[in-house]
């Protein structure tokens, strides 16, 4: 079968296991040629071939509803609902996009950029379709670690206490995008290695003589080892969450994973069917891979394994700056600690692992966990250090607040991939961090313009013994190591002037700083171009000074608008000039009392509101 031929899924539903098997090796192979050329998530689909195979064989989608978490498994899903065709333009402008996406395909009806949702989300499709007397199955596909979330715990939960039917298929590749950590896997690592059926696959044909009894004894133990892995093998984990078990099957078994699926389909309440598969199967380089080399990759050669994009040596990337400051500076401070939620490989934090192994920690996806583990440690003198992407460090948004801000902590928090990131589309861009942060007590947040400032960013962070954020985009930066830091006061920006007279001023930040400035100078524009480094707090010195100056302000800022480093500019200058008179709580936590009491003392009672009109009189 053409892979461009297939439809849909019931082009699959007649085909022999050996043709479902010749068809697997075809997507493998489909895969391999087709991400080379446009970079993707490749380790983590071909690893799940036959298993979403196997899905689409036994169920009906669009019908019954498939929740792959996270949704950059979904690659073969989107090939057998009719999709190959369009791999070519996969994670390009208007082209496939690297996740389920609902207005793709009625076949995608979940969409998960991060991990860890699809459990609560496929038991909300449950209920409502119970509520709504309609027959169909809620598949999630879970796996690359997201099982082992908090969020996922607690839909787990939620799901044996409800009973509601959900079928959840465990892709068990023993990986996040490098390798899971943590109690819970150990649990599942158990579940995976201790059956007791599994005994009775050692060594059965071994004790059988090839006569006709001893080939019937054979057929037999075979059937009760079957049907003890497939009936009444303690589930363990899960059933402790009082959901049925099924499993471990071999994920790449395409025989016993149609037989599996056909007995969950056959379930009345919730089940996990358990599959124990090989992330980047068929593929040596994405199969001998254990730091994430291969999880989401760019073009690359199939037949060297060498990637086509090249740094160049005088550059390194912004999460390779960072940490290389940060193992310069862990040498002459035994106290700092770097902690990351599953993000050691793509925050460049393995050699920090690899010098101080003692003071790195892995949490695994638990962005609100390693956040509070930091303030912890900070109480108790070390000095964190927390690499997290952008767009994870939004679920960790009340631990920023409560925790770390409000009791005034001294953690720093790298926070990588800000800005717009670009392939992975809706739920990667890096862009609503500032808005998110901004409003937080305490907290300082900055971003550099270079690598020079960076490193002294990094260094003033420790030093401040603050609250402190530093953003950087994807992407190189030209590199020196500096060999001695300055603190940067906090709060200031910097200025520099193209040409004699400015006739406007242009307030940025981060790279698009230097940017500007040769733009500026390659064009003969004399302007006056800020960088503000600081989003939090303002620099209101040099405000009052280029407010003073009455000329055009641009603004030029690559994130979200709403609540940016615009809208801070704004509200002082609104502030400063009096055209708008405010009347609210200002930038600190609020203390206990009785509500009347909490309005007075914030001046937000309607006596102050009353007053300020007297003023207007």
């Amino acid at each position: 079968m053409q892979l461009y031929d297939i439809n849909g899924p019931e082009d699959i539903k007649k085909l022999t296991i050996p043709q479902l098997m010749e068809l697997a090796q075809d997507i493998r192979s489909f895969l391999i040629e087709s991400i080379s050329k446009t970079g993707g998530h490749l380790s983590s689909n071909l690893g799940a071939v036959e298993l979403t195979i196997g899905m689409h064989y036994v169920f009906n989608s669009p019908k019954d509803k498939f929740l792959f978490d996270v949704g950059h498994q979904s690659y073969i899903h989107k090939i057998l609902t009719g999709r190959a065709n369009k791999f070519g333009t996969l994670r390009q402008k208007d082209g496939l996009s690297g996740f389920q996406k609902r207005a793709e395909s009625p076949h995608d009806p979940w969409e998960s950029g991060h991990s860890s949702t699809t459990l609560s989300g496929a038991l909300g499709m449950a209920i409502a379709r119970d509520l709504k007397h309609e027959d169909y199955e809620v598949i999630s596909f879970i796996g690359d670690g997201s099982l082992m979330s908090g969020m996922s715990m607690e839909a787990l939960n939620d799901i044996g206490s409800k009973q509601k039917k959900v079928i959840i298929v465990f892709n068990d590749n023993n990986m996040s995008i490098s390798k899971n950590i943590g109690g819970i896997e150990k649990r599942i690592t158990m579940v995976r290695s201790s059956k007791f059926y599994q005994h009775l696959k050692r060594d059965v044909k071994g004790g059988l003589s090839k006569n006709s009894v001893g080939e019937g004894i054979l057929n037999g133990l075979v059937t009760i080892r079957d049907h003890l892995k497939h009936e009444v093998v303690d589930g363990g984990f899960f059933q402790e969450f009082n959901i049925d078990y099924l499993g471990p099957i071999d994920g790449h078994n395409l025989k016993e994973i149609i037989t599996t699926f056909e007995k969950a389909k056959d379930s009345k309440g919730p089940i996990v069917i358990h599959a124990i598969t090989k992330k980047g199967k068929g593929y040596s380089f994405a199969e001998k891979d254990t730091i994430g080399k291969w999880h989401g990759v760019p073009p690359f050669n199939i037949y060297s394994g060498e990637f086509h994009q090249k740094t160049p040596a005088t550059e390194k990337s912004w999460s390779e700056v960072i940490s290389a400051t940060l193992m310069d500076l862990a040498k002459k401070d035994d106290k700092i600690v770097a902690i990351t939620p599953a993000m050691a490989n793509g925050s460049k934090l393995l050699e920090f692992q690899k010098q101080y192994p003692n003071r790195f920690f892995d949490t695994g996806i638990a962005e609100q966990h390693s956040v509070t583990m930091a303030c912890g440690m900070a109480l108790e003198g070390l000095h964190p250090f927390i690499s997290v992407y952008s767009s994870f460090l939004q679920r960790a948004y009340d631990q920023m607040n409560h925790d770390l801000g409000r009791m005034n902590l001294p953690v720093v928090v790298g926070i990588d991939r800000a800005g717009l990131v670009g392939d992975d589309g809706e739920t990667h861009q890096g862009i609503y961090d500032i808005a998110m942060l901004r409003n937080i007590p305490n907290l300082i947040l900055s971003q550099p313009k270079d690598a020079k400032e960076a490193q002294d960013l990094l260094y003033t962070a420790f030093v401040s013994q603050k609250p402190f954020c530093i953003r950087y985009p994807r992407g190189n930066v030209r590199y020196t190591k500096k060999e001695e830091y300055n603190v940067i006061p906090i709060g200031s920006w910097t200025k520099l002037e193209i040409g004699e007279n400015p006739k406007s001023i242009i307030i940025s930040y981060g790279p698009d700083v230097d940017r500007i400035v040769h733009s500026a100078k390659e064009n003969k524009k004399e302007v006056l171009v800020v960088n503000a480094r600081f989003f939090k707090p303002l620099d209101h010195d040099m405000l009052d000074y280029l407010f003073k100056l009455n000329l055009p302000i641009h603004v030029y800022e690559t994130d979200c608008k709403i609540g940016s480093l615009s809208s801070a500019i704004l509200e002082y200058k609104n502030e400063k000039d009096q055209n708008l008179q405010v009347i609210g709580i200002d930038d600190h936590f609020v203390t206990h009392g009785s509500i009347r009491s909490l309005r007075i003392q914030e001046h937000i009672d309607i006596s102050t509101l009353f007053g300020e009109l007297e003023k207007d009189e």
